[in-house]
């Protein structure tokens, strides 16, 4: 039996062999070498793997016809090197190794496959030209505006606050009002749950808190010397007024800049930047807002502004709770900065504004900016669908904070102590508002 079965198992390894060199054959990672002269192989030509030079060899001596003779023995070793010295032998190997003259095409096979291919090429050509057609983008008008207001904001908004130290001096100190003692528990609060304003602005964590916030606030009441105690003390107001009337300066800069602005009325001018002033300035101010903290830092630390800051200016935090609230949103949006401008335009040009009077004008201007941030959108932003309405609905929201923000500067300026403290152009905005 042993006698019978050796052979088999002599035959073993030989059969593991030739598997392992085919399946190496076809690797990728294999140089592919030409089955006739060595050279690295382009693929399988006429039902063989050789290189271009000897596919086109056997080509053309299939089409001629040709018949050669060997000058030596009929046994060449062919190579790189020496394939065009004896051709006899080349051709001999060409067959050895498979390739069929069948496989060669006819000129007119040729030319069809030619055809086809080019016909393909046009085909492809012409769905990209169709899908570019399909593709969103930005016409030269759009993109001028675009270009327009983010050179209007470079030129009106310092990211380095070098500024701010021309304004009198923030002053913190001096007894801590009931407004900032509620502020600085916001703060407290946004800290220890920081976490939960790093992911949506409608988490369930951002909601909790602030209510929190609120049915804290409604629980502790108010004394009734709480408004003499406040008002006693408003440390910040100097430096908040300057940072305003600055403010208001720079948007007014920014006004002028976007296109069809000062082909509008004066009156027209100036009912629009007294009405928006401080909506833009919100906006603006998202530019340094912090959501680690809820602050605003602007450079140097004597310009980090925390909410307690803006209790100490006269504020209460029925302005600044929702304020915080849309600083945070509008934050998350992620918005580019080719966004924030025209967000800002569009604020500035509403139509709808009070003491407005050419309203089909300024509607006219506003439309194309909206239609501008659209056309944006979808071209930077496939799959944003909602991005629009909810920058949209953050200028809804900046309606409320500027009416809050009124009453509580009426109130103020009704104090002649604090008024004093104003700068004659925030009293000329807020002072005399439109009605």
């Amino acid at each position: 039996l042993s006698s019978i079965f050796s052979p088999i198992i002599t035959l073993q390894p030989t059969v593991v062999s030739t598997s392992t060199l085919a399946n190496d054959e076809f690797d990728r990672n294999v140089p592919r070498i030409c089955g006739v002269c060595g050279d690295k192989a382009t693929g399988f030509h006429f039902n063989a793997m050789t290189c271009e030079g000897c596919k086109g060899f056997f080509r053309r001596s299939m089409k001629r016809k040709a018949s050669f003779t060997c000058p030596f023995n009929g046994s060449c070793t062919i190579t790189k090197d020496n394939r065009r010295h004896c051709q006899a032998c080349r051709l001999k190997r060409c067959v050895d190794i498979g390739m069929m003259k069948e496989f060669i095409l006819t000129d007119e096979e040729v030319q069809r496959k030619k055809d086809l291919i080019q016909r393909r090429k046009d085909e492809e050509a012409q769905r990209e030209a169709e899908r570019e057609a399909r593709r969103p983008k930005l016409t030269d008008e759009q993109s001028q505006t675009i270009a327009t207001l983010v050179e209007a904001h470079h030129k009106t908004y310092d990211d380095s606050y070098s500024d701010f130290c021309r304004f009198r001096p923030p002053v913190r100190d001096g007894p801590v009002t009931r407004s900032a003692s509620r502020a600085a528990s916001l703060h407290s609060l946004s800290d220890a749950s920081s976490d939960s304003f790093s992911h949506s602005p409608e988490s369930v964590d951002t909601k909790m808190n602030f209510n929190n916030l609120l049915l804290m606030y409604h629980e502790q009441g108010s004394s009734p010397d709480s408004s003499e105690e406040e008002g006693s003390s408003l440390s910040m107001l100097p430096h908040l007024a300057d940072l305003v009337s600055y403010s208001i300066q720079k948007v007014i800069g920014f006004a002028k800049m976007i296109p069809g602005f000062r082909e509008l009325t004066a009156e027209d001018q100036i009912a629009l930047l007294k009405s928006s002033a401080i909506e833009v300035i919100m906006l603006r101010s998202n530019q340094s807002f912090n959501l680690e903290d809820m602050s605003w830092s602007c450079g140097a630390p004597d310009f980090k502004y925390q909410i307690s800051d803006v209790t100490k200016a006269g504020h209460t935090l029925d302005l600044l709770e929702p304020l915080v609230k849309f600083q945070v949103g509008l934050k998350k949006l992620n918005l580019q900065e080719e966004e924030h401008v025209l967000l800002m335009a569009i604020c500035l040009l509403s139509p709808d504004r009070p003491g407005v009077q050419d309203h089909a004008r300024i509607e006219a201007l506003q439309d194309r900016l909206s239609e501008t941030l659209q056309a944006y959108i979808q071209l930077h932003h496939p799959g944003g669908r909602l991005r629009y309405a909810k920058m949209i609905q953050k200028l809804a929201d900046l309606r409320s904070l500027n009416e809050e923000h009124s009453k509580q500067y009426r109130l103020l300026s009704f104090q002649p102590e604090h008024s004093m403290q104003l700068t004659p152009l925030v009293l000329e905005v807020f002072g005399s508002e439109v009605s």
